[in-house]
This record gives C-alpha cells, structure tokens and sequence, in this order.
C-alpha cells in the first residue's frame, strides 16, 4: 500500500471514528439531558397539581373536575385517601404498575415533604412517578401519584437522532473527498523527493529538487539538495585526490628508482677489477648517500602516514625549546662550517607545550632545507614569547623562493627546482612533513621569501608558564 493510501485511509478512519464518537456522544447527553429536565418539569406540575386536587370541593363533581385537570395536565394521575388507600385514577386503564395502598414509610415521608414533591425516577422503571402530599384538601385526596412514561420525554430525540444520523453521514461523505484530496497535496512532494533522491543515489548528482514550499518538504528538499551539492563536491574531491594519489605514487617510484639506479650503476662500477682506489671511494660514498636518502624518504612517509591515520600523532607535553635549539646547533655547526654560513642559534631557557619529538623533527627539516639552498650569509633559529605564544623562526640569506611557488610550497613532492633538489639529496617531502605535524599541533607554518634575499619560516607554540 502507497503512503498516499495510507494517509488518506488513516484520515479516514480517524475522522468517521471522531464523527461517530461526538455523535454519539451527543445523542447520549441529549437523552440525559432532556430526562433532567422531565424530573424537573413533572416535579413543578405535580406541584401545580396537587394545589388544584386541594381546591376541588368533595361531592358529585370531583370525578369530573379531577378528569378534566388530568386530561389538562397530559400526566396519569391517582389519589390516594388518608389511610393510603388508592380511590381515584385517570386514565382508568394502562395504569398497571399502580399499588393499591400507598405504603407507611412513604407516607410518612411526604407527610416529612409537606407540599414538597418525591420524584422517583429508576433507571429499570419506564415511567417518571412523582409523589406529593395533600394536607390542606378539601376532598378526600391526601396523596397524590403523577407518572410519566420515559418515551414521552424521549419522543424528540428520534427527530434529533435523524438529524444527527444525516449530518455524521454529511460529514463522512465529505471526510473521505477532503481526506483524499490532502493524502494527494502532502504526498506529491513526497513521491517528487522520492523520485529524485532515486536518481541522485543512481549517481545523478546534478538533479535538484525544486519545491517552492516553506514547510517540512521545502526544508527537506532543501536538505537534499544541499547533499546533492555535497555529493558533487565530495565527488570532484575524490577524483582530484586520486589524481594526486596517482601522482604521490609516480612521485614514489621515481624519487625511489634515480637513487636506485645510482646505486645499481656504483655497484656494477665497483665490480671493476683495475678501478682505482680514490674511484672506488667515489662510488661507495655515492652508493651511501643514495641509501641514506631513500631511508629519509621512508622515514618521511611513514610521518605522513602517521599524521594521515594515527588520532595519536601527537603527544603533547611540557618541554623546553633550549634542549632542541641545542640539538639543531650540534647537527648542523660543522655542515653550516663547510659552506662559509654563520649558523645562529638562540639558546636561551623557553618552555612550550607540545611534541618535543615532532618538534624538534620541524626545526631540523627547516634549518637542513636553509644549509641546503644558502650558500653564502647566516641562518639564525630564534623563538620569542609574546602574549602567551612562542614565536619560532628560521631565517635564512639564501637562494629565496619565487612567489609562484609559494601556494604549493607544502604540497608532496613539489620541488621549486626538481633537479637542483635532487642534486642536494631532498626528498621533496620535508616541507610537507613541517605542514602535517603543525597542523596536527593546531598550527599553521608561515614562509616570507624573496629571490636571492633569502627565506623566513616561522610557526607559533603555546607558551607554558610555570
């Protein structure tokens, strides 16, 4: 069964339920209504007629006068005398249910009553019976009954049923049309959703759902088009990051296979068995640095790897920049010694929060790639505080980069000069590196640069105070 059926057999059932109800209940509080208002009434005109039985003066004509104020009342009517005896009735028949001598217990209440009628009225009795007391007659009346049968009252409501019945079956006629007329309103956007949440999940991700509505569905379709704009994004995502990934893994193969061949070729030359000694140091400290070079390449995407996939890349903890500034100046003196630059080192007591092995991994991939492209002037690693921050910096006066290089500066793999930074033995994944792990920590690297002035690199730490 289709929602639309659903809703319209679910309207109409809940409303011909609700109509049947309120009808009914209608009814019912109609029948007691009116019942109330028959003791009421039947209460007042026992009372009327009680005042009239007294007034009758006792002789030939009290039969007459008695059937003629019975016959004015509508009501059946007997009298009882002093002793409870039963002497008069009008109508002379149907009054079957009447005792011949009204009972002690009930004398003495009405007697108790006064002029105050006793209206009975029992839900297993068909009649309404009222009781007075007469105790100022001039007759021989002392008692007087006045009943009712119940379907008097009740004769209307047979007119008022019909009229109820027609309106309820008005109602119901209309409840069905009305009924399927909104199950088709609401669930047309449904089925237009639908259908096109079909076409966007086949990998139709360019349909949109136009629904000018400002209600739930509107809002819906909203959403589903909002997705589907995410799914085209997500979709133009992946393929730009498999593009990437096919260029990561030709990068990979061809940063691994010129090492490779390097070292193939130094082999095969060592093979040789008149080469001279000054030649076969060459090629063995070739083949070394090759070998080295691949073992940082590996060591480098494993660091990618890690940033990529482990939530616990990072180990933050309270350290002091001093330890790794003197680490760095350990490292590279000697190297910095060798190419004629000034290497200046703060050294200095700071302490940071953070990865000091992360860290210290950034500093020395940031102060390595200066030695690697200054070949004249200084390099100076500093770090400054400043409102609860640590400013760390790396300045050299080398080479510098060009602006067009800048924006990819921290992709994998991007080279500014792919053959000079092969030459110099980089990986091309040392900037990316210092990317991913201040990213991890929260932070962003920075790069000032000019060509032939020199480059600026500097990133920021929160400071920890003690």
């Amino acid at each position: 069964m289709s929602i639309r059926s659903k809703l319209a057999w679910t309207f109409i059932i809940l409303l011909i339920f609700g109509i049947t109800a309120i009808s009914s209940y209608s009814i019912l509080f109609i029948r007691n209504y009116m019942l109330e208002e028959g003791v009421e009434q039947i209460q007042k005109d026992t009372q009327w007629l009680a005042v009239t039985i007294e007034n009758l003066a006792a002789g030939d004509d009290f039969e007459s006068s008695f059937r003629e104020a019975a016959e004015t009342s509508g009501y059946q009517l007997a009298l009882y005398d002093n002793d409870g005896v039963l002497f008069s009735t009008y109508p002379d028949t149907g009054l079957t249910d009447l005792a011949r001598y009204l009972k002690h217990d009930l004398q003495i209440t009405l007697e108790a009553r006064n002029k105050v009628p006793l209206v009975q009225n029992e839900p297993e009795n068909t009649k309404l019976i009222s009781y007075a007391y007469l105790p100022n007659s001039g007759n021989a009346a002392r008692y007087i009954r006045v009943s009712q049968f119940k379907d008097q009252i009740y004769a209307p409501i047979k007119t008022i049923r019909w009229i109820i019945y027609y309106g309820m079956f008005i109602s119901i006629g209309l409840v069905i049309i009305v009924s399927i007329w909104i199950a088709r309103y609401l669930t047309k956007p449904i089925t237009e959703i639908k259908n096109v949440a079909r076409q966007i999940a086949a990998g139709d991700v360019d349909k949109q759902i136009d629904l000018n509505r400002k209600d739930e569905f509107g809002t819906l379709a909203e959403s589903l088009n909002q997705m589907a704009s995410k799914l085209r994004k997500d979709t133009e995502k992946i393929k730009k990051s498999a593009l990437k990934q096919q260029q990561f893994f030709a990068d990979i193969t061809h940063e691994i296979r010129n090492p490779l061949h390097t070292i193939s070729g130094a082999l095969e030359l060592l093979e040789m068995e008149n080469l001279p000694g000054e030649q076969r140091k060459k090629y063995l400290k070739n083949a070394q640095t090759q070998t080295d070079r691949i073992g940082r390449l590996f060591k480098d995407l494993m660091t990618l790897q890690r940033y990529d996939s482990d939530e616990y890349f990072i180990e933050e903890q309270v350290f002091d920049l001093s330890e790794i500034a003197h680490h760095v100046r350990e490292l590279y003196d000697d190297k910095a010694r060798e190419k004629s630059v000034e290497l200046k080192v703060d050294t200095h007591s700071c302490k940071v929060i953070g990865d000091p092995g992360k860290i210290e991994q950034v500093v020395d991939n940031l102060v390595s790639n200066a030695i690697k492209y200054t070949n004249e002037g200084s390099i100076a690693l500093t770090y400054q505080q400043s409102d609860g921050e640590v400013r760390v910096q790396v300045k050299d006066t080398g080479i510098g980069i060009s602006q067009e290089h800048l924006d990819r500066l921290f992709d994998r793999f991007y080279r500014t000069d792919k053959a000079r930074s092969r030459d110099k033995g980089g990986t091309g994944l040392g900037l990316a590196v210092v990317k991913s792990i201040l990213s991890a920590h929260g932070r962003d690297i920075h790069v000032d640069s000019q060509l032939e002035r020199g480059s600026t690199f500097w990133f920021t730490l929160p400071h920890f105070r003690e």
